[in-house]
């Protein structure tokens, strides 16, 4: 396991995805540690003295692929003090500290796998999506779910990604507007999904999303007999 590190890091540029939503793309000051696709980063906007204490920061998935260490991604939406800050104070040029990297929800490679992923929580899954290979016999579905059409702002680089995986198959949901191009409307939901699983039993089950997403496909995951063993959470809110 990489040894996390603390390193300063200037905006590149930060995208503006509508509804508080935002994309940051941070250049460290030099090349990211090694870490796993599902692992996540501390972001402090505060000075780091390193004779001194971290200051203040928050969690956020690592977006970006592993083999891209010299530009690291974050999607966040705007929910209390640190992100209002985040979306005031974060513009090109600015330098924040990161440090790097953290946590164990990663997918396990060696089983067929379910990915439910609500708004920003696809940051979650992103960085695995990225690497699998397509020679990989692995089967991946992906479920997604956001307020708008507009705010599936990962949909590119996931179709992407299927284009060159055979064995991703992909499910879209909007909650706020009319299901079209290929979009279900309505919530995501274990529903919709259970029918594309050929051996549900025989799957692992990853969620991310904010709570009440969380709550509610676990709930339903339980209800349908899957193990608790099974079900793995990333609880970033």
């Amino acid at each position: 396991m990489a040894v996390a590190q603390k390193l300063a890091c200037v905006v590149d540029h930060v995208v503006a995805h509508g509804e508080r939503v935002y994309t940051l793309a941070l250049r460290p000051e030099r090349p990211l540690p090694r870490f796993r696709p599902g692992q996540f980063l501390h972001l402090a906007l505060d000075p780091y003295d390193p004779s001194g204490f971290w200051p203040e920061s928050r969690v956020f998935s690592i977006a970006s692929p592993p083999a891209d260490r010299d530009l690291v991604r974050l999607t966040y939406a705007v929910h209390g003090q640190f992100t209002t800050r985040m979306e005031r104070d974060l513009v090109e040029g600015r330098q924040v500290w990161i440090k790097l990297p953290y946590g164990d929800f990663v997918i396990d490679s060696r089983t067929d796998v379910v990915l439910f992923a609500g708004g920003t929580g696809i940051t979650a899954f992103t960085a695995f999506l990225d690497d699998v290979t397509a020679a990989s016999q692995q089967s991946v579905i992906l479920a997604y779910g956001a307020r708008t059409h507009d705010l599936l702002i990962y949909r590119d680089l996931i179709e992407r990604c299927a284009a060159r995986l055979p064995s991703l198959d992909v499910c879209y949901f909007v909650e706020q507007e009319g299901g079209s191009n290929g979009v279900n409307p309505g919530r995501l939901s274990v529903d919709a999904v259970w029918p594309r699983l050929s051996r549900p039993f025989d799957m692992q089950y990853y969620l991310s999303g904010p709570p009440s997403m969380l709550r509610s496909i676990g709930e339903d995951l339980r209800a349908r007999h899957i193990s608790q063993e099974a079900i793995h959470i990333d609880a970033w809110e």
